[in-house]
């Protein structure tokens, strides 16, 4: 009998010992995407390449505000010497005017939303893929990328945006 304790204890207290060493050899990496976003090269070209893609419409869009705009103040001056006539005639057109306005704002943050989620996504799947390098390279068994709280000594995020700029 006191054999049969004395074995069982041997082989818990070794499983616990085994348990213990693995445990420590587990390895738990954390990246955040927001920072990659921000700082890695592709994501700063990304952005570079939707500011001009986009710059144009932009400046068309903020154009066609500020004329409304104008619009809008020179109607409000005008107002007491136009007839009743001249009046609801220009605030027609100023509301047609509006709704394109605002048909056009809708129109370009729809398609910037799009290029951008396209852009970001290409950005994404280049930081997945040297997240897995770095995860294999230095035996990372869990990598994550969101977290309400991550000890610092497991981000490992400037290794990745390291490894995304230096690779073309």
């Amino acid at each position: 009998m006191n054999t049969m304790r004395t074995l069982s204890l041997s082989l818990a207290l070794s499983l616990g010992a085994w348990a213990v060493a693995h445990a420590q050899e587990f390895r738990i990496g954390f990246i955040s995407t927001d920072r990659i976003f921000r700082e890695a090269n592709t994501a700063k070209a990304a952005q570079t390449k939707l500011e001009q893609e986009f710059s144009r419409r932009e400046k068309e869009l903020m154009d066609l505000g500020n004329t409304l705009k104008a619009n809008s103040e020179k109607l409000e001056r005008d107002a007491p010497t136009l007839s009743e006539t001249q009046r609801v005639a220009r605030q027609r057109q100023l509301s047609e005017q509006d709704r394109e306005f605002q048909r056009k704002r809708r129109e370009f943050q729809e398609d910037l939303n799009a290029r951008k989620n396209e852009e970001f996504q290409l950005v994404l799947e280049r930081a997945n893929r040297v997240v897995r390098q770095v995860a294999e390279t230095e035996k990372y068994d869990l990598v994550l990328q969101e977290a309400v709280y991550i000890n610092p000594k497991h981000d490992i995020t400037e290794k990745v945006i390291k490894a995304i700029n230096g690779t073309k």
